[in-house]
């Protein structure tokens, strides 16, 4: 997403999480439990885990909730075994979208994603149709204040191992190498900056402007039956749509 809409998509998002905040909490969950699998239920050493952290208290999620998530992923592992996958495809006029969901049924997980394409016009590809259109990432943005000295804040940024800092009307969008995010994300948390949002990201390297107004409402279809969908966690794509329009 190109501009402007960028802030707006992220304002929108973190105002849906607020509203659905059981579904958003719940999805977190389950990215918990994959980082625990993983590392341990220890951030001080895990650092999948304490990046998940970090995602659950930007979307408001309370200390109380994560701890219990830890604790239940730790004690759940043996039950219930979560896979992350990712899935590429296509919403209709060819915009590029990718879909990362995790979970415990990878056979229903498939057949409910190939159906939200097939439904809304758009269709399935394979692993690596659409993926090189997009850069990897750690991307965290932050609002503008009359309390922020850009200056500074780019220094620091810069100084902890950010690759590039963009300064726009509605704030700051500081880009990473995904390796270097969580440092950089730290560095800054630590210096008292708040993030808007604070996430690794498939950014698309260029977008396509949606013009067609049957178009946009099946792509944004598309992408809202994927949002509302409880295995997806993410979704990405390269529609430039228009900021009063963008929901994802």
């Amino acid at each position: 997403m190109a501009g402007h809409s960028k802030w707006a998509n992220i304002k929108h998002k973190k105002g849906k999480a607020d509203a659905e905040r059981g579904k958003i909490f719940t999805k977190i969950g389950r990215e918990i439990a994959i980082a625990v699998k993983e590392g341990g239920s220890d951030p001080g050493t895990n650092g999948k885990l304490r990046d998940v952290i970090a995602k659950a208290k930007a979307s408001n999620m309370p200390n109380d909730n994560i701890t219990r998530s830890i604790k239940k992923a730790s004690g759940e592992l043996e039950n219930v075994v979560y896979e992350e996958i990712t899935y590429e495809g296509y919403a209709p006029g060819g915009i590029a979208v990718i879909v990362e969901v995790v979970t415990d049924n990878r056979n229903r997980t498939a057949s409910e994603i190939r159906h939200i394409f097939d439904k809304n016009g758009g269709s399935l590809g394979t692993t690596g149709s659409v993926g090189y259109l997009f850069d990897f990432k750690g991307l965290i943005m932050i609002e503008s204040s009359p309390d922020i000295d850009e200056d500074d804040l780019m220094m620091k940024a810069l100084e902890a191992g950010a690759e590039d800092v963009q300064v726009s009307e509605d704030g700051y969008e500081i880009y990473t190498a995904p390796t270097d995010f969580s440092a950089v994300r730290d560095a800054l948390e630590n210096d008292g900056f708040t993030f808007l949002s604070a996430e690794r990201q498939k950014i698309p390297q260029t977008t396509n402007e949606v013009t067609d107004g049957e178009q946009l409402e099946k792509i944004q279809k598309l992408l809202d039956m994927l949002d509302d969908n409880e295995d997806v966690m993410d979704v990405f794509h390269n529609a430039d749509l228009p900021e009063e329009e963008e929901k994802e």
